[in-house]
């Protein structure tokens, strides 16, 4: 007689690791900067352990080859294949905008505030800020060779975006009227909050026809794909249970990666080159 196993119990039981290990963190950590410092390494740490090992995990500053930053991001799923220099200088990462998979920004709770410029902003809108500081980016794309055949360059794809937080203190509508107003380049495409949910946001004009055709033209306008998404309405932010935030987090951030992004597009490094005047031979 065959044996199974109920995957359920398995996945509670992998959250349940998850929450005391952040619990942990919560209770015996005081410092703020040493209490979110440890918690992005926990979502990290898990990540870098689930994740195939195709995606690298890291907290990062994203470059692009015009030498434009990003704000510092808790939490970059990249890649360093198609991607093969990442700098490191003073324990900080500088990742190529062209080899990111993912970012997200990672707090104690889904609820709270924080102060820019003067302006007190919610954790979920400055997320979308910081998520923004990545897309806006300059990314390039070259040709690769595979079996032996020269491919064109392929088309940008987009960089998900996210929150991550130990808990939420809010109602699940409250999260949701945070997201709405979140338009363009700021747009969160999906969260976790261990022991209260997870969620993704099905955007409308996502994937319809008119913007798969026009997709191959978009190389340097890739904001036109994230301007013409749209949240029709409540519904279209979809929230896990509580008790199975951590692995619906994971598999639909698996579907993101693995269906709608696949391989990013490939850098050129001649734009690169071009910052200290050198011309790379790109004869193939």
């Amino acid at each position: 007689m065959s044996k199974k196993v109920k995957l359920k119990d398995l996945f509670v039981g992998l959250q349940s690791q998850m929450i005391a290990q952040l619990n942990t963190n919560r209770e015996f950590i005081s410092h703020p900067g040493s209490k979110g410092d440890s918690l992005e390494n926990v979502w990290i740490d898990w990540l870098r352990k689930y994740l195939p090992n195709r995606y690298c995990v890291d907290k990062a500053i994203i470059i692009d080859s015009k030498g434009n930053l990003s704000d510092q991001i808790d939490l970059v799923i990249y890649d360093q294949h198609f991607t093969p220099f990442v700098f490191t200088q003073n324990g900080i990462h500088y990742i190529p905008a062209e080899g990111v998979y993912a970012v997200f920004e990672v707090k104690p709770d889904l609820k709270g505030s924080v102060k820019v410029k003067e302006e007190s902003i919610s954790y979920i809108e400055y997320a979308g800020r910081k998520i923004e500081s990545v897309r806006k980016l300059k990314r390039t794309s070259a040709s690769i060779i595979n079996a032996g055949v020269v491919g064109a360059a392929r088309p940008l794809t987009k960089i998900i975006g996210g929150i991550l937080s130990s808990s939420s203190t809010q109602k699940e509508q409250t999260v949701k009227n945070h997201l709405k107003p979140l338009k363009g380049l700021k747009g969160i495409d999906m969260g976790c909050a261990v022991g209260f949910g997870s969620f993704y946001v099905d955007y409308e004009g996502e994937y319809n026809a008119e913007w798969k055709a026009s997709y191959q033209k978009i190389n340097s306008n890739i904001s036109d794909y994230y301007n013409n998404r749209k949240i029709n309405s409540d519904d279209s932010i979809v929230f896990s249970s509580d008790d199975t935030a951590l692995v619906s987090f994971f598999l639909q951030l698996m579907r993101y990666l693995q269906q709608s992004i696949g391989t990013i597009a490939a850098i050129d490094l001649g734009a690169y080159a071009d910052s200290i005047n050198f011309e790379i031979d790109d004869d193939v």
